[in-house]
């Protein structure tokens, strides 16, 4: 495994580099893409022999026989999550942003409130929106430069509406490992205002060495009759373009009418996908991603020691995930002249912190999955750009 291979992913069709001067203005070829969520380096090679097989043998028809597949997820689960699963539990869906949507579409009405603790990923938001439900958005509080939960300004929010609450869980993008302690008061609160909770973890494998995620099944078991736990191995294996995600309901009764939904829309599985993920969910998987989290954790720490010098900028501490959530409201600037200066002066494509809803408009979003060259040459420019604060 060689993270500090770069390559070039231009004329790609990437939309990571391919869209961002038509979206940022970033020109095509010499700016740096910082946006999208997806990784610059190369999946694990199992993945890729699984894909070679697939091509040597030149027929494409459809899959079936999902056995070594719903295998490899159980053994996922259990041997890097101590979770224990069924394989009756295992929808799959076209990507975790399609299981979202088939969630509020299966489980809640028109007109109904879904919860989010914003800022948060914000597809979310728009794929509610889209189904003519409510966004009701639960703004995290901050202590010690990090997201905090904030129960007590949440429940004064509820018009008896709500209907579901989603939760990030490592949050994207503060980077956030929720505390068992937390996620039981997560739980707590969906009890007590009858809530489906439906729990985002795409990002639970990529944590850092010192943080422990706990899947919510796990860190609280009574919330099982309502829970719906959505994971993939697109962001693990840097494979999101395989839109290949695990929908994972314990309850009977939900279970049935996602199913009935799943029917409905006719919803089945891309072969590709599941060859991909069943090649990754191994132990030869497992050793990628500890190789992954090591280099990760090193540009983490060359990205927040270098953002936190500039006077201004503040760099949330990363628990997990590999976006960089940076705080620009301390250099008193417009949010058009931040956007100038990192897009134009920069020429850096980086998320635009409003979008990610309530408590996200002073911050950018940063991918610092890339080689640390590519994220040493960024952190020159904007250097550069915000010299004047130096």
């Amino acid at each position: 495994m060689n993270f500090d291979e770069r390559i070039d992913r231009r004329g790609s069709h990437s939309v990571k580099w391919d869209m961002m001067e038509t979206l940022y203005g970033v020109p095509a070829d010499t700016g740096i893409a910082m946006w999208v969520a997806d990784m610059e380096f190369r999946p694990p090679a199992a993945i890729q022999k699984a894909l070679e097989g697939m091509t040597a043998h030149g027929l494409y028809g459809y899959f079936g026989d999902d056995r070594a597949y719903l295998g490899a997820i159980r053994w996922w689960m259990e041997h890097r999550h101590g979770w224990d699963v069924s394989p009756e539990w295992i929808f799959t869906v076209h990507g975790l942003v399609n299981g979202t949507a088939l969630c509020v579409d299966a489980f809640t009405q028109p007109g109904d409130g879904v919860m989010l603790m914003t800022p948060v990923y914000h597809a979310f938001a728009r794929v509610i929106r889209a189904a003519g439900r409510e966004v009701v958005e639960c703004r995290l509080a901050q202590e010690d430069g990090r997201y905090v939960m904030d129960f007590e300004a949440w429940e004064a929010q509820l018009s008896g509406r709500e209907r579901m609450l989603i939760l990030c869980s490592p949050h994207n993008p503060g980077g956030r490992v929720w505390s068992v302690d937390e996620l039981r008061q997560v739980a707590d609160f969906c009890v007590r205002h009858d809530l489906i909770l439906v729990s985002d973890e795409i990002h639970h494998d990529l944590v850092y060495p010192g943080q422990r995620h706990t899947v919510m099944p796990l860190a609280a078991p009574e919330i099982l009759n309502r829970l719906v736990m959505l994971t993939a191995g697109t962001k693990t294996f840097n494979i999101a373009g395989a839109h290949c995600g695990n929908v994972i309901i314990p309850n009977p009764a939900l279970r049935a009418s996602f199913a009935a939904r799943m029917a409905a829309l006719g919803i089945s599985p891309n072969s590709f996908g599941l060859f991909m993920v069943t090649a990754g969910y191994s132990p030869e998987g497992a050793d990628w991603v500890d190789g992954l989290m090591a280099y990760l954790d090193g540009n983490r720490t060359l990205f927040d020691s270098r953002i936190d010098a500039i006077p201004g900028l503040r760099s949330m501490k990363l628990e997990a995930t590999y976006l960089s959530w940076v705080d620009f409201s301390g250099t008193g600037m417009s949010t058009d002249e931040i956007h100038r200066r990192v897009q134009s002066d920069a020429q850096i494509a980086a998320n635009h912190g409003a979008t990610f809803g309530a408590g996200g408009e002073s911050f950018l979003r940063f991918n610092i999955a890339a080689p640390r060259a590519q994220v040493e040459e960024a952190l020159d420019r904007i250097a550069r750009a915000f010299s004047d604060l130096q």
